[in-house]
């Protein structure tokens, strides 16, 4: 028998008798025959009293809430009713989707939790509002937010060291982050660039490089809480005139932006550039660039575009290479059995090789990215930062925005032997993973 109809069998003989008596503790109306404790709850029956006991009073002076749903007291330390599992109003379900009854979702009702465990489950048609709370320090953030994943801080155990402030400090440490952030935007493209937020909200990068950035990636960042804390070097007219473009963003003081086009792109391929002044440190050029991709297609499938691609590799070298201090990140859809080596002058290195010898890197990968995995296997260390650092040293790089955004899911078709088969797959931030390095003075 189902428990709402063993409730509702319950419920009405319980009430079919005149002499019925109500529960001190849950409000039941229980039979003349329930002689020593509640059917419901199992409290004691009542001592005659020549004065009526408040429904509200408990057998204890623990603080209590009153359920919604069938009016039981429980104690704080539940989050749900013992009696029914309504949820108390002051319980989160931060990280989880909510959860709705079919028969209370309305206007009329505002709390849409109440005798919900009554009723079949389904999944909420209303995503849950991402929105979490940013602390800022010393113009850094750090989101608290365990839905993505994230651990809370509370602000003295923030970590505050390399943060641009007013004060003109030196650093300690410097953070750059080179991602492409897929311009495919048919799919979650607010949930996922709220996703690649929350990321710079959690390590408060110094400097970013972005890949693939379209007008309304553009916008969305724009009015992002992270976003005034930098500058950047695409101004809102240019961002409106472009398909996509590469773009920098720097928190600390930048001398100049300017912009090279390289001169054998036919996909209007570019090297973005800023002159940065470190606080306390030697000035530091950042660079980034999107180079040719390979688009094979009809009929002979072999537009690699690896010629045009290892040009602009050696064209920008070119350009940064007599710079003492210079960080180059980006998408360089490389291909080392295709491309060779990537053209790198003396004292230039490339970072993941450095630090990371025998970690295959990739940054696309059908295997490890779930969002990928309908598609066919590939798996390329396409994304690199390189770097010639003669007054600063490397101190790290990871991969970032490999997380699943939690309760987000898209459909993709996949012909599979000659049958069309829907695949429901996860949704990442983007279909690359994101590089973010670390360096320190020496």
């Amino acid at each position: 028998m189902s428990r709402i109809r063993f409730l509702s069998l319950v419920t009405t003989f319980a009430m079919s008798s005149s002499s019925s008596w109500s529960c001190s503790k849950c409000t039941f109306l229980n039979s003349p025959s329930r002689k020593l404790n509640c059917m419901i709850c199992l409290t004691p029956v009542p001592l005659p009293s020549s004065s009526p006991t408040p429904l509200s009073v408990s057998s204890n002076d623990e603080p209590k809430w009153a359920c919604k749903g069938c009016t039981f007291l429980n104690t704080y330390k539940n989050s749900a009713c013992d009696i029914c599992g309504t949820r108390s109003p002051t319980s989160s379900l931060l990280g989880f989707d909510d959860l709705t009854d079919s028969g209370l979702e309305s206007s009329n009702n505002p709390d849409c939790s109440v005798g919900s465990v009554f009723f079949p489950l389904r999944r909420c048609s209303k995503r849950k509002a991402m929105d979490d709370a940013v602390v800022e320090v010393d113009g850094g953030s750090v989101v608290s937010s365990e839905s993505m994943g994230f651990v809370k801080k509370k602000n003295k155990e923030i970590e505050t060291k390399g943060v641009a402030s007013d004060s003109g400090a030196s650093f300690s440490c410097l953070k750059i982050l080179s991602y492409n952030v897929w311009f495919r935007e048919d799919l979650e493209l607010n949930l996922r660039m709220r996703a690649i937020g929350h990321i710079i909200q959690l390590h408060s990068p110094h400097l970013i490089c972005f890949q693939e950035v379209t007008p309304e990636i553009y916008d969305i960042f724009r009015k992002s809480s992270w976003w005034k804390a930098y500058s950047c070097s695409v101004s809102v007219d240019a961002a409106q005139s472009r398909g996509y473009f590469c773009m920098l963003l720097s928190k600390v003081g930048v001398k100049s932006f300017s912009c090279k086009s390289f001169r054998n792109s036919i996909m209007g391929r570019e090297l973005s550039i800023a002159e940065v002044e470190v606080p306390g440190r030697k000035p530091l050029v950042l660079a980034t660039s999107h180079l040719e991709s390979p688009c094979p297609g009809p009929p002979k499938w072999d537009q690699m575009f690896s010629r045009e691609r290892v040009e602009q590799a050696n064209e920008a070298i070119e350009i940064l290479r007599a710079n003492a201090n210079v960080v180059f990140g980006g998408d360089m859809n490389w291909d080392d059995k295709l491309d060779g080596r990537f053209p790198l002058p003396d004292k230039w290195v490339d970072v993941w090789e450095v630090l990371k010898p025998g970690d295959s890197g990739f940054t696309y990968d059908t295997k490890a990215n779930p969002m990928l995995s309908g598609n066919r296997t590939l798996q390329k260390r396409l994304d690199r930062i390189l770097c010639r650092l003669d007054d600063y040293k490397l101190g790290g790089i990871e991969m970032v925005g490999k997380e699943a955004i939690p309760g987000l899911s898209y459909v993709k078709e996949k012909k599979v032997r000659g049958e069309i088969k829907e695949l429901e797959l996860p949704v990442l931030p983007s279909d690359h993973f994101g590089l973010l390095l670390t360096l320190s003075p020496k």
